[in-house]
């Protein structure tokens, strides 16, 4: 039996079909890791500007009827057995509504997998699911398994006592709080998480309860944005009346993350950026991790 054709709309899923060795016949615009899937063709556009600062890209989500379009040329050259997308959010990703209506278009005979997590075991639950889709279910168990085993040496080493208050931005203007499965791995890495609990969706925060939480670790990770970006966007948060009374800014323990690559991406990455949130959290714990570079993440940025 031949491997099934199969094309991923969104970052996450691409990562978990090369990790599962299935490679994926097109992908979306953003799919970018590993970098073989950036020479993939896409099968979706990008109908916004990305590279301004987020007030900006949220002035034009507010005016946009559409963020993506199908390439159905491409969807239709490549006749999928397969196609992955997302229920999560219509603006981080293709939704699964325009991926039904492409596919009931074009008379596509193709299997639909959409992820929808919102915690770690949903995207534990993704891979075994997408594993099944494209004949790969060993493979998704195996991966599972080493994943969730990192997962429980984190959990283990967290020191006891200390959980400072954490906060993690997904946008800056106007600020967002992380949900879904961010306050899951900052509190399985040993942090408060005041401001989301697990499982909820990311949230616009009013300035003035960010002020009120006074985190002790602050994170700066906007959806979408990488290092450079997020860097080049921090007057946005700097500038806010009460910034350089956070605790985080007195101590010196805000960070700047690619949360592009390792927040908002619900994939086995995500891991990843559990140990690198436990290294942020707690230095004395945790040694540097591989991922902590000087492209993933920087301290001190504020």
């Amino acid at each position: 039996m031949s491997d099934p054709v199969v094309v991923s709309l969104l970052p996450s899923a691409t990562e978990i079909l090369y990790a599962l060795a299935c490679e994926p016949a097109a992908v979306s615009h953003e799919c970018d890791y590993p970098p073989d899937a950036a020479e993939k063709p896409a099968a979706n556009r990008l109908l916004i500007d990305p590279d301004v600062s987020s007030e900006e890209i949220n002035d034009q989500l507010e005016g946009a009827s559409d963020v993506y379009e199908i390439r159905r040329d491409v969807l239709e050259a490549i006749d999928p057995d397969v196609v992955v997308t997302q229920g999560v959010c219509d603006v981080c990703a293709v939704d699964e509504v325009l991926v039904a209506d492409a596919v009931s278009d074009l008379g596509l005979d193709c299997e639909v997998v959409t992820t929808d997590p919102h915690h770690l075991d949903d995207v534990f639950g993704d891979i075994e699911r997408i594993g099944a889709a494209v004949g790969r279910d060993e493979r998704a168990a195996e991966l599972v398994e080493r994943l969730r085993a990192r997962v429980r040496a984190v959990a283990e080493r967290v020191p006891d006592g200390e959980r400072p208050r954490t906060l993690v931005c997904d946008w800056m203007s106007p600020p967002m709080i992380a949900g879904h499965w961010v306050p899951e791995l900052v509190e399985t890495a040993g942090g408060e998480y005041g401001l989301a609990a697990p499982g909820a969706y990311s949230e616009y925060e009013d300035w003035a309860d960010v002020v009120a939480f006074d985190p002790e670790v602050f994170v700066a990770a906007p959806c979408g944005f990488g290092m450079e970006q997020t860097l080049d966007n921090l007057d946005e948060l700097r500038e806010r009346e009460g910034w350089r009374d956070l605790a985080a800014v007195e101590s010196g323990r805000v960070f700047a993350v690619d949360g592009h690559h390792y927040v908002n991406r619900p994939g086995p990455r995500l891991v990843d950026t559990l140990e690198l949130l436990a290294w942020c959290l707690h230095p004395e714990a945790f040694e540097t991790p591989e991922k902590a570079d000087a492209r993933r993440v920087a301290r001190r940025v504020a």
